[in-house]
Formats: structure tokens, C-alpha cells, sequence
């Protein structure tokens, strides 16, 4: 029984690698690209790569909300942006800042100062896969949202309701 366990580990590890090397290659990708639409399209995997990772975790209810509201809403808005401000939307040479090492400069350190941050907080320890935590399920989370912040949830379909007819009668032609 225990073997089986430490199996399922191994091959849970390796999807992680794989999901996560996608995932880092996909974000890499989204900053390099010098088409918009491109961009928004590798941004598709990396938001995947991560739904995939809330999947592989057992976080079943965070991983399809990822996959809906971010792949599903937020990249099909980015790209409909982008159709409506009539912004090129092949190749551009304009794309590209010069100064990108400035952001590099920024970035590196930053890299650091988390990494140390993480490692000074959890260390050498351990997740004990043989007895996992208990797993908050779908209903609990439904259960959550429906009736604590039932209020906030509304108000805030409401505003992205009043935000896409905002949008529309901007964008329409005259």
C-alpha cells in the first residue's frame, strides 16, 4: 500500500515538472512575442499550465475556475480588446522596449528576495503525502460563496455587466 503511494508521488512529481516547464515556457513566450495577439494566445497555456497544477493538487473547484474565468473570460476579453481599439495586429516592430534590461535589473532580485523568502519560512519541510490535509470541496467553497459573500458576488457581476456595456457603446461606430 505504501509503494502504490510513493508511485502516485513519483508520478504526480513528474506531471508537476512537465506542467511547470510548459507553463514557464508559455510565460516566457507571452513577454518575448512581438505579436498581440500571439501574446494573449500563449498566455492561454500559461494560465492553463496553472489550472492544470490546481487540478494535480486536488484543488478541483480552483483549477476549473481558473480554466473559466481566466482562459475563458479574461484572454477572450484581452483579444476583443484588442479587435476593438484597431491596434495592429501582425507582426510590430514598435512592441519591443529597448530598455527591457531595466525590467530584467528589477526582476533578478526580486526572484531572489522571494526565493529566500520562501525557503526562510518553509525550509527542509515536508508535505506528508501518506496523510494528506483535508481537501476543501466544491460544495464547501459553493456553500462559501452563495451565502457569506453572496452580496459582494453580485455586486460584482453587476459591475463587470455595467463595464462590458460601457465598453460596447464606446467601441461602436458613430
Amino acid at each position: 500500500m505504501i509503494l502504490a503511494a510513493e508511485e502516485a508521488l513519483v508520478a504526480q512529481n513528474i506531471f508537476f515538472g512537465l506542467i511547470a516547464a510548459g507553463t514557464i515556457f508559455g510565460a516566457l513566450r507571452v513577454v518575448t512575442t512581438k505579436n498581440v495577439v500571439h501574446a494573449a494566445l500563449w498566455l492561454v497555456l500559461v494560465l492553463a499550465g496553472v489550472g492544470a497544477n490546481f487540478l494535480l493538487v486536488g484543488a478541483e473547484f480552483t483549477g476549473v475556475t481558473q480554466v473559466l474565468v481566466y482562459i475563458g473570460a479574461i484572454v477572450v476579453l484581452f483579444l476583443f480588446g484588442t479587435m476593438l481599439t484597431r491596434s495592429p495586429i501582425g507582426r510590430d516592430e514598435d512592441v519591443d522596449n529597448p530598455a527591457w534590461y531595466l525590467g530584467l535589473i528589477v526582476a533578478v532580485p526580486l526572484l531572489a528576495l522571494l526565493s529566500y523568502a520562501v525557503w526562510d519560512q518553509w525550509g527542509d519541510d515536508h508535505i506528508d503525502s501518506l496523510t494528506p490535509a483535508a481537501a476543501q470541496t466544491t460544495a464547501d467553497v459553493s456553500d462559501s460563496i452563495f451565502s457569506t459573500y453572496l452580496v459582494a458576488f453580485e455586486a460584482i457581476g453587476f459591475l463587470l455587466t455595467a463595464a462590458l456595456i460601457g465598453a460596447i457603446v464606446l467601441a461602436r461606430k458613430e
